[in-house]
Parts: structure tokens; sequence; C-alpha cells
């Protein structure tokens, strides 16, 4: 069984951290502002991290999420 990842939530800083697997960062690339993916030496993804993330989740819940929602509550 592979080990599963995890989440780290850092609020003195507001930062999160998703651990998706284990390993070395070999390089990070930033995937939007504030949001950069951290990469192996085979360029596979092994975190995500997520600065300002009480204002990047919250963002991403009216825009995404709570569309969705509305629809459904409408059927």
């Amino acid at each position: 069984m592979k080990p599963k990842g995890s989440v780290k939530y850092y609020p003195e800083n507001d930062v999160l951290y998703v651990l998706i697997q284990a390993g070395e960062e070999a390089k990070s690339v930033e995937i939007e502002p504030g949001v950069t993916a951290e990469l192996n030496k085979s360029g596979k993804l092994i975190g995500i991290e997520i600065l300002d993330a009480s204002k990047y989740l919250r963002k991403l819940v009216q825009q995404r999420l709570e569309p969705q929602l509305r629809q459904r509550m409408a059927s």
C-alpha cells in the first residue's frame, strides 16, 4: 500500500502545504500567483504550496463550488 499524502496548514503565515508523495524537491513551478508545484528529479509532482491559503480557498469555493451547489439545489 502506498503511503498517503498529508496536508499541513501554517496559520502564522497562512500557508497550506499538500504533500502528494515523499521525495526530494528538485524543481518548483509556479502554477499561478501564490500556488507552487514541487517536483522531484523525475518531474513527478510531490507537493503543492499555497500562499495566502485562506483567501485562495475562499475564492476557489466561491468561483467553482458555490455555482455547482446552487445548480444542484435548484434541481
